[in-house]
């Protein structure tokens, strides 16, 4: 057989692998929450966004929640400020606030923009449209950080409404408080709320590592499928530290209120997803529920 004959039989394999997923969760709701360094340039924007809109065009009903921490974290250095952080919380004052809707607000349009030029019907909106995300004042150990909020309700009404008209939807972390204020959110805590609230079948963070490691320094302890149960237990042994642990904990919280599975994938690695939902192995974390353990799915 010639090496083209192979090549092809190669990718007629790879669909008929990607065939029973695609069974599984057609018109089921994927929330993919993007951010990090994966929004670093529009070579991995693309890319990410291929593999949504691929999503979509196969069946799924696919969510984006994006980040846009370190583009806000630009724009508040080219008016003169400085970036503060308390326990790894952006510090919100008035004008940083106003910088990051409206930085937010063009990261949002932008990727309507790339979806939309692949053929797909995209909306983008921010948890104020149609009170999506109602938030409380966050507090740091309480100390003040400003405009920052807690999600206290999902209303996910609007999100089934443009999912029903075939829309993909793209939500800006954005939150009003009871004073009708805009109050910046953590779009890890954004992804995983607005997930419970639409029941969705697939949560996936895109990250700037790998997936989980049960010792960081060691790339041999790479964990490739994780229960609930498991992740609890390696939180309270203190082995998942940094910024992970706020997004392990969310992942946990995700599956215990009904998400079937969670992922952590590296958001640099092209076409991350596809290569997670569509292949038996997989390439990074999932996080399953406990009474999953035996089933041989990612």
């Amino acid at each position: 057989m010639n090496k083209d004959m192979e090549q092809v039989l190669q990718k007629a394999e790879v669909l008929i692998e990607a065939l029973p997923y695609i069974q599984k969760y057609n018109r089921r709701i994927i929330v993919v929450k993007y951010g990090g360094s994966a929004m670093a340039n529009e070579e991995f924007q693309r890319n990410v966004i291929k593999d949504v809109t691929l999503l979509k065009l196969v069946g799924f009903k696919p969510i984006i929640v994006h980040g846009g921490g370190k583009e806000i974290s630009r724009w508040v250095g080219k008016v003169g400020k400085e970036a503060k952080f308390v326990n790894g919380l952006r510090v919100t004052d008035e004008e940083t606030m106003e910088i990051a809707e409206m930085v937010l607000s063009k990261v949002n349009k932008q990727l309507v923009t790339m979806v939309q030029e692949l053929g797909v019907k995209a909306v983008g909106i921010s948890g104020k449209d149609g009170e999506l995300l109602r938030v409380d004042k966050k507090y740091s150990n309480g100390e003040d950080i400003g405009f920052v909020g807690d999600i206290k309700t999902v209303n996910p009404k609007i999100l089934h409404d443009l999912l029903e008209k075939d829309f993909l939807p793209i939500v800006a972390p954005i939150g009003l408080g009871d004073d009708y204020q805009g109050y910046n959110i953590n779009a890890d805590d954004a992804a995983c709320a607005i997930a419970k609230a639409v029941g969705a079948q697939k949560l996936a963070f895109l990250t700037d590592i790998e997936g989980l490691y049960r010792d960081i320094n060691d790339k041999s302890s790479f964990i490739s499928r994780l229960t609930v149960s498991e992740a609890d237990k390696l939180i309270g042994d203190g082995l998942i530290g940094g910024g992970m642990l706020p997004k392990l904990n969310n992942c946990t919280s995700a599956i215990k209120n009904g998400v079937n599975r969670v992922h952590i994938l590296d958001g640099r690695i092209p076409h991350c997803l596809l290569l997670e939902i569509f292949t038996n192995k997989g390439i990074g974390t999932a996080i399953i529920a406990d009474e999953d353990e035996h089933t041989m799915e990612q």
